[in-house]
């Protein structure tokens, strides 16, 4: 038997299918070239926008120079990353639409600068059940301890950091307390990072008055200028390609509060007694952890029962908190 003349036979048909099997033209070697060529000369990618840096920034009231390298160079890192960041970037936009008109007054009650809003975006995209990895809870990713410290219920039945107003309190009193300590917001946002002790001693140790001129762990070191670029960023969205509609903004809630300062025995019953759902009743008191309430002291809790036009987008309105988050 001749091996070689079947081989050639069997690779003579192979090639007679696929010259059937493509379109004319496409089997000789010569279609295939120009294919190549014309790949080669196809138009570039879309191009890539670079963020710009100013030559300065104002934060909480403070002017802050980027004329130092390595003050220019580390805004450019955050604002590159966080303006390519699309999807929490954007979700921090519209969220905050429902959250800052929340979070505002009381900061502003407590002589707390607006522009520490943004520190609530960076921790939590502002999202008040938000959990890290670290078992940081709420919109200002509160620890446990940290938590109890500063007057928040943390247990199995009632977790107040996921409550956006009694967190908001709480870090209020953190921040008027480590401004009390440093006299200037960059250190106050570089120890809600890093922790009040190690800014200190990095402080003194370092012969400085501020966190812009610490060395620290890398992730507190780019902390104050993730918040610089997220105040930069939702300021002006459009100026980073962020072109929301005011429909786009998840859309403030009304609320009827009911008082309870007795245990509840099943928080679903005591839900289609109020008028709502279980699921309602978890998704705007993400403060309640369980199906029951103890309450054994007979502390008073404040739960939200939803308006019934709030929770229909045809009925929810559309409100802007601040007019530069919407194209004209």
């Amino acid at each position: 038997m001749n091996l070689n003349r079947i081989s050639f036979l069997g690779s003579a048909v192979a090639l007679a299918v696929v010259a059937m099997l493509l379109p004319a033209g496409e089997a000789s070697a010569e279609p295939r070239h120009e294919k190549e060529e014309s790949h080669a000369g196809a138009p570039a990618l879309s191009p890539v926008v670079v963020p710009e840096v100013p030559a300065s920034v104002t934060f909480a009231g403070e002017e802050v120079s980027l004329d130092p390298v390595n003050m220019w160079e580390r805004l450019d890192r955050e604002l590159s990353a966080m303006s390519y960041s699309h999807g929490n970037t954007l979700l921090a936009i519209k969220r905050a639409n429902r959250y800052f008109p929340v979070l505002a007054p009381i900061l502003k009650r407590n002589n707390i600068p607006m522009d520490m809003l943004y520190l609530a975006a960076i921790e939590s995209t502002m999202n008040p059940k938000a959990v890290s990895p670290a078992k940081a809870a709420g919109l200002w990713q509160f620890m446990p301890s940290t938590a109890k410290e500063y007057g928040l219920e943390v247990n199995d039945a009632v977790d107040e950091r996921y409550d956006p107003e009694k967190s908001t309190e709480a870090a209020c009193r953190y921040l008027r307390n480590a401004y009390a300590k440093y006299g200037n917001w960059e250190s106050v946002a570089a120890s809600y990072n890093g922790g009040m002790g190690r800014i200190s001693n990095e402080l003194s140790a370092q012969q400085v008055d501020s966190a812009y001129d610490l060395y620290l762990a890398e992730e507190t070191m780019r902390y104050v200028f993730r918040l610089l670029a997220m105040k930069m960023i939702m300021e002006n969205p459009g100026a980073y390609g962020y072109m929301l509609t005011a429909d786009n903004l998840y859309q403030p809630v009304e609320y009827k509060t009911v008082e309870v300062s007795t245990p509840v025995t099943d928080w679903p019953t005591w839900a289609k007694a109020a008028g709502i759902d279980y699921l309602t009743l978890r998704e705007h008191n993400p403060w309640i952890r369980s199906k029951s309430l103890p309450n054994k002291t007979g502390k008073t809790y404040k739960v939200k029962i939803p308006a019934k036009e709030s929770l229909s987008r045809s009925t929810a309105g559309s409100k802007v908190y601040d007019p530069r988050w919407v194209v004209k």
